[in-house]
């Protein structure tokens, strides 16, 4: 992969890392609730699934899930039906008064395993990457050394993104989280966020 379209595949990845969606809301959920160096492990869950993506994409199955109508909607109800059940457990999650300074740690296994699931019961991610993926894949040079320099640099510009912006940002709102007021207040919050991304999965064709 020349510099040139290597540094093209930067900047498009930063700008598909900020848009906000499910992983990015995950992500702060997980720093509001166990602090910011232990979300890492929901990050690298996350990623998990981004591999999976590209993947599935490299093997040509996107090519089948994007032209079967019946496979795609069980997929994507599917996954919605997921966000809105995380969405719903985390709205009606018991909110607790913490001391300052503390954090109700979940164990990192917990966390590393919900990332894959959130990022993969996402059917249109496949359909993106098999829209997004081409553009910096020449056909004429070997296939696996370019995948593997593009999941590389996807999946590494994803964790600083979640890590150092979504996870970091989530911080500034741990003060709420010293009262249990805010802390209901928060879990209404990205439980509300939760079950509108997977509405959205589900409306949205």
């Amino acid at each position: 992969m020349s510099w040139s379209l290597w540094l093209t595949l930067v900047a498009t990845g930063a700008l598909i890392s900020f848009t906000p969606g499910a992983g990015a809301i995950n992500t702060m959920a997980n720093s509001l609730g166990s602090g910011w160096t232990r979300s890492i492990w929901g990050i690298l869950g996350q990623q998990v699934a981004l591999l999976a993506h590209i993947a599935v994409v490299a093997a040509g199955v996107g090519v089948l899930v994007a032209g079967s109508p019946v496979l795609f909607t069980v997929i994507r109800y599917a996954g919605a039906a997921y966000l809105v059940h995380l969405g719903i457990r985390q709205f009606r999650s018991r909110a607790a008064a913490a001391r300052v300074g503390e954090v109700q740690r979940e164990p990192a296994w917990s966390m590393f395993r919900r990332g894959p699931l959130v990022n993969l019961t996402n059917p249109k991610a496949v359909v993106f990457f098999l829209a997004f993926t081409p553009q910096f894949i020449r056909p004429e040079q070997p296939l696996l050394p370019q995948y593997a320099v593009l999941a590389a640099t996807v999946i590494a510009i994803d964790v600083i993104v979640m890590w150092f912006f979504f996870a970091a940002a989530a911080r500034g709102l741990g003060r709420l989280t010293q009262r249990e007021s805010g802390q209901r207040t928060l879990n209404r919050v990205f439980g509300g966020l939760f079950v509108g991304v997977g509405v959205l999965l589900a409306a949205v064709h």
